[in-house]
């Protein structure tokens, strides 16, 4: 049992280790790197543009649903008025940058994943790499400079859609008069709340896309499984593995900054 225990102890300090060399070297070739721009800018179409739709309906539901239950509860206790306080600090402080992390590492970290999966298994890194091309600065570093850029402008976005959703419940569908619900809105959120939530979600996202980057870009060495077997292996452990970094991250961070 010692044994084994130490012999998985010792794994995950070596993948560790590797990561953190596999991000670091990422984050350090963007200096200097030729028409990183352009790369940047499809980067941000990727990671934006593309999970706009996904952010807006989960966003909106989330917000419905919140509005519900939180008018259900406040109503109880003869405090309704507070929904606005409730919904908006709910999804500032917790509920958006994590929902949102989660759902752009469903999206755009699993395609990532299992794109430079399938350029590792057809051996096109190694072509990058045998013609003495980075392929850190080439293939990772502009994803992880545009997850810093659209994670908080997505979590933004989700708090808008998410407190839209909140006013539709609370407002629209039951009896809380809209001028209530948005002044609470207003007097609740302060600029240390936002500045929290900005800080997760560029957290959530360098962290999230790294782990997405490194799994698909050592999708070779899942010496379980080979070829297409070894891509999707390495992109559902991607997936798990961000979703779980993002709720750690998030209660490490909350418990700094709180």
């Amino acid at each position: 049992m010692t044994r084994v225990l130490g012999k998985y102890t010792l794994r995950i300090v070596r993948e560790l280790g590797d990561f953190g060399l596999f991000t670091s070297r990422s984050l350090a070739a963007a200096v200097g790197s030729r028409k990183l721009g352009r790369r940047v800018v499809r980067s941000i179409y990727e990671q934006g543009v593309r999970c706009v739709p996904v952010i807006m309906i989960v966003g909106l539901f989330t917000g419905l649903v919140l509005g519900l239950q939180g008018y259900y509860v406040l109503n109880k206790f003869g405090s309704s008025g507070l929904l606005g306080t409730l919904v908006s600090l709910t999804l500032v402080r917790e509920l958006a940058p994590v929902l949102a992390a989660l759902m752009l590492v469903g999206q755009a970290g699993s395609a990532l994943a299992a794109e430079l999966g399938i350029q590792r298994n057809s051996e096109q890194i190694d072509a990058l790499e045998t013609m003495g091309a980075d392929v850190h600065a080439y293939l990772i570093s502009p994803r992880l400079i545009a997850a810093v850029l659209v994670f908080p402008i997505q979590t933004a976005f989700f708090c808008l859609i998410g407190l839209l959703g909140g006013y539709l419940s609370g407002s629209v569908v039951l009896a809380l008069q809209p001028g209530v619900y948005w002044s609470a809105v207003f007097h609740a959120v302060h600029p240390v709340d936002v500045r929290e939530c900005m800080i997760k979600a560029a957290i959530f996202g360098l962290l999230t896309i790294a782990i997405c980057a490194y799994n698909g870009f050592n999708a070779h060495r899942r010496t379980s499984a080979s070829g297409a077997r070894a891509v999707s292996a390495s992109t559902t452990r991607a997936v798990v593995i961000s979703s779980i970094t993002v709720l750690a991250a998030d209660y490490v961070i909350t418990s700094f900054l709180v």
